[in-house]
């Protein structure tokens, strides 16, 4: 996610991976357009979430969890729910990863996370509302990188969106004043599904899928969220301060457009499994 590249990896190194890519080749064989074996796993810990998911993507594993809390809305939207990504980088991911509170690339992938969720309005905000003005359900995807060899964004972001389309909670309600169980249970009231996809610029090539070497090199990096009827819901560049053109982000969104297609195959047979 960060920039660790001066301390991990060589100007041999990175010579090396230039050179490759410029005849056309990739560390690992692939094709610039082509995304690592991808496997999902839904309701992983049952027991601690409300919804799950566990997603390798080659190397990089990611968990998601799910929790429903009810709390109070914020003043500015009395009538909606909250729904929110989080992030904890441990250094059982990898050694890149220091114990202690979120550091900068944690808050990252969060905030990139989130505004796919978010931007594309994933969950509709206003059926988690309970009473108006006091009691919302407040929705919290953690997400747990467990391994790390690149493309933490789009593992976590499929992680996240598999587990909230499998979630499943109580149903509340207000009795004499009090909050209580109805017996029933919901699941989240799924509004739009979008997944973010990342496109890596390496000198004036693009490539999907980074892996950690590839990230090391990278001028920068476009992420796009793109919905089941692929429509561009999110777009953020990261990963480097390297410029990007009109033309190369043209070329971005096509790969992003057809590479999404089998990103959400995936999530929708991963959620079947389990309906």
């Amino acid at each position: 996610m960060g920039d660790y590249s001066t301390e991990t990896i060589s100007h041999i190194d990175r010579e090396f991976i230039s050179d490759l890519l410029r005849k056309g080749e990739r560390l690992d064989g692939r094709a610039f357009n082509e995304y690592r074996e991808i496997e999902v796993e839904v309701n992983v810990v049952p027991a601690k979430a409300e919804g799950s998911a566990l997603v390798k993507l080659g190397d990089t594993t990611v968990v998601a969890g799910v929790k429903v809390l009810v709390g109070e809305p914020y003043p500015d939207s009395p009538d909606e729910g909250v729904t929110m990504v989080t992030a904890e980088m441990s250094p059982i991911a990898s050694p890149l990863f220091e114990l202690g509170p979120p550091k900068e690339d944690a808050i990252e992938l969060a905030r990139v996370v989130d505004r796919g969720v978010r931007e594309s309005e994933t969950v509709d905000a206003k059926k988690l509302c309970i009473v108006e003005g006091k009691k919302v359900y407040m929705v919290f995807a953690d997400v747990y990188p467990m391994e790390y060899d690149g493309n933490l964004i789009d593992a976590s972001s499929i992680a996240v969106n598999a587990a909230l389309l499998t979630t499943k909670y109580p149903e509340m309600t207000i009795e004499d004043g009090k909050l209580v169980e109805t017996g029933e249970l919901l699941s989240l009231p799924i509004k739009n599904v979008a997944i973010e996809s990342t496109v890596a610029k390496i000198d004036q090539i693009l490539i999907l899928d980074t892996i950690l070497k590839e990230e090391f090199v990278q001028d920068c990096r476009l992420t796009m969220a793109i919905d089941r009827d692929n429509n561009f819901t999110a777009m953020q560049k990261g990963g480097g301060s390297g410029p990007i053109s009109m033309e190369l982000i043209d070329q971005a969104m096509d790969m992003a457009l057809e590479a999404s297609k089998d990103l959400h195959k995936v999530v929708e047979e991963a959620v079947k499994s389990v309906e």
